[in-house]
């Protein structure tokens, strides 16, 4: 949520929001998200503050409560020119913890870049170099921040602000984990994040960063978008689209490697920047565009005048903040297009209904220690930094999928009883009629029938042959559940399906995990698909010939090798090469296959 309105003017407080918490009286929302919601406030001398309220869900977790209290001291050692320094907190309360940052009069970069699209190069160099320097100090306290996004990247007149540092892993340590509760935010994850590896490295927050950069730049996410399972998949297993990326952040490739090993450090990352920039890279007070810069001085100003206003009205009853009752439903934030860039870390489910304990006496507000900052040496890669074994966990972030409608067999039956008849007094009358010539019609269907053979129904009326068209293969494919190919496309890559590949029109090859009637399997819309003899190799002329159509093949009928043809509605003949499925441990569920295509190799059909 952003933090002002139209004309700079901040969110009011909401109905059931607390107005004071711990002698803090709060004065407007800044936003709200999967941990909890932020307001703004002032220190007794009049110093604004931003004041984050943790949900009840995640607070009366043990584990996370005692997670989040040493997250919140480490964080207390970060003093870096980058980060929103910890002035103040409170882990112990009764009901729900909170903590207090630095205000940052800035629009969050998820923000900037939705209202005012992409951000120069320049910019985006001084954003990478001082989102770089940041991760070094907070490095450099033990800590991995594990969801680094442009909602906690804040943009200030200085340069940017990395915030919410370190939060997410006390997240990670709560029972709330084993309910289905996703920690992080699938976009801007690592591979090995993604992967549910739970000691990440800071080499983790080296690949958000790149993520980080190329949205900032690009104004889209280097992974596209759409189911989170989905974007999860081409991270860990395809690389980015940098599509439109301007030349001189190129190097930003770099920190995306699959492999952490083989991403650059901070300082490596600030000497990449250097190198890009033609000038010698400086944070001013004009580095950002100036509709952003207005934007700054405007909230300002704003927090000038809400302060003023606080000063001359009269006191109102104030509502403790263990007085305020637990939320219905996950707090959500506005969506920008495709990836949501200000997705909230996490979603509850599960929601307290026992009333609060009521609160103690709230604690005298004591003056955190003066800022400071502290010079830090070049960041040497830890030895944390090698690239941790893969450990078999459930695949994180699956969300249930509707079930497709499933296929009505009436019409097969009727068919199949009209063929019976058919054929039983179609027969009669050719047995009489043509019993002279039952040896020459014998030895003529030997020959019709010699590709035949069971596991499958023989299609007397398959498309006439045209000439031979040119193969065009494509290797290494790998299709995830759920998903299909079109042999049209070249190459031919994996598109999803909210219903299956069975009900595409054009679902020539697809893998289907969700049908509860069936085990896992490959298929082809048209219903037409043949399992080769491991004895026979496939080709044009093996395809043409064989008519054992079968509707599906099971993953268990499959092993390294094993060659299916596949006739399409549109008149393509492929020949699919099985190669492996994913492996166990694997994040993903997916087959990998070799596709042979011969476009236009027979009349197209109507179904």
């Amino acid at each position: 949520m952003g933090e002002t309105q139209p004309g700079g003017h901040f969110r009011p407080l909401e109905d059931g929001d607390p107005t004071v918490v711990a002698g803090y009286r709060l004065a407007a929302r800044l936003g709200s998200g999967g941990m909890g919601t932020v307001y703004l406030t002032y220190t007794p001398g009049g110093h604004p503050i931003a004041l984050k309220t943790i949900r009840p869900e995640l607070s009366e977790d043990p584990e996370f409560r005692r997670r989040f209290k040493q997250e919140v001291q480490a964080a207390q050692r970060v003093q870096g020119l980058y980060t929103a320094p910890v002035l103040d907190h409170d882990t112990e309360s009764s009901t729900q913890p909170w903590l207090a940052t630095a205000y940052v009069p800035g629009p969050s970069l998820a923000s900037a870049v939705t209202e005012h699209g992409p951000l120069p190069v320049p910019t985006v160099l001084l954003l990478i170099a001082g989102v770089a320097e940041a991760l070094s100090v907070i490095h450099g306290a033990g800590i991995v921040h594990r969801d680094l996004k442009p909602s906690n990247v804040l943009l200030a007149a200085d340069g940017p602000r990395v915030i919410d540092f370190g939060i997410a892993r006390a997240a990670d340590a709560t029972a709330l984990t084993n309910t289905g509760v996703s920690i992080g935010t699938p976009a801007f994850m690592s591979p090995e994040q993604a992967s549910g590896r739970g000691d990440l490295s800071p080499a983790s927050d080296i690949f958000a960063l790149g993520q980080v950069a190329a949205y900032a730049a690009r104004g889209s996410s280097a992974y596209g978008d759409g189911p989170s399972h989905a974007v999860l998949y081409r991270i860990v297993h395809e690389e980015p689209d940098l599509t439109g990326l301007p030349e001189e952040l190129r190097f930003i490739t770099r920190l995306l490697a699959k492999d952490p090993a083989g991403r650059p450090s901070p300082a490596e990352v600030i000497a990449l920047c250097q190198e890009a920039s033609p000038t010698p890279l400086r944070q001013s007070g004009s580095w950002l565009p100036d509709p952003i810069g207005e934007q700054i001085t405007r909230r300002v100003s704003a927090s000038a005048e809400l302060l003023a206003a606080r000063a001359n009205a009269p006191a109102t009853p104030a509502t403790p903040v263990d007085a305020v009752p637990p939320p219905t439903a996950p707090v959500t934030q506005l969506s920008a297009p495709g990836i949501d860039p200000h997705a909230p870390t996490m979603h509850s489910a599960h929601v307290p209904t026992s009333p609060p304990t009521p609160p103690p006496t709230p604690p005298p507000y004591v003056q955190p220690p003066a800022y400071q900052t502290h010079p830090t040496a070049p960041y040497s890669q830890p030895h944390a930094w090698q690239p941790q074994p893969p450990q078999a966990q459930p695949y994180p972030y699956q969300r249930p999928q509707p079930l497709p409608p499933p296929k009505s067999n009436s019409g097969k039956v009727v068919a199949i009883i009209a063929g019976v008849l058919v054929l039983m007094f179609g027969g009669c009358v050719s047995l009489i009629a043509n019993m002279d010539d039952t040896k020459d019609d014998s030895s003529d269907n030997a020959g019709t029938n010699a590709g035949s053979g069971s596991g499958g129904s023989s299609d007397s009326g398959s498309s006439e042959a045209l000439a031979d068209p040119k193969p065009a293969t494509y290797k290494g494919i790998n299709i995830p559940g759920n998903y299909y190919v079109r042999f049209a496309d070249s190459p031919p890559r994996p598109l999803t399906s909210d219903v299956g590949g069975a009900y595409e029109d054009d679902g020539d090859f697809y893998y289907s995990t969700f049908d509860t009637l069936n085990d896992k399997h490959v298929g082809s819309s048209s219903d037409k698909i043949v399992l080769l003899n491991n004895s026979v190799k496939g080709s044009l002329k093996t395809c043409r010939a064989e008519t054992r159509y079968a509707e599906t093949v099971t993953l268990g009928q499959l092993s390294k090798g094993t060659q299916m043809c596949v006739h399409t509605a549109s008149g393509h003949i492929g020949l699919v090469t099985f190669q492996s499925s994913a492996p166990s441990g694997d994040p993903s569920d997916y087959v990998s296959v070799d596709i042979t295509v011969w476009r236009n190799a027979e009349e197209p059909t109507s179904g």
